[in-house]
């Protein structure tokens, strides 16, 4: 099951722990996803403020 870090929003498939910042508080509450490919060159990462490329939830609900 896909979950999504409540902190920097990156989905991860597995484990406890978030592998880009280390937080343990994830959630499989989230709508909506983005996928980057080239951070340093995508103005939707800029934007989102996303530095590290991956695959990001757009919302958390709670």
């Amino acid at each position: 099951m896909e979950k999504a870090c409540k902190n920097c929003k990156v989905i991860i498939t597995q484990g406890e722990v978030c592998p880009i910042c280390g937080a343990s508080e994830l959630t499989t509450k989230w709508n909506g996803y983005v996928i980057v490919l080239n951070s340093e060159k995508s103005e939707f990462a800029k934007r989102l403020g996303l530095k590290v490329n991956g695959t990001y939830a757009l919302n958390i609900t709670t």
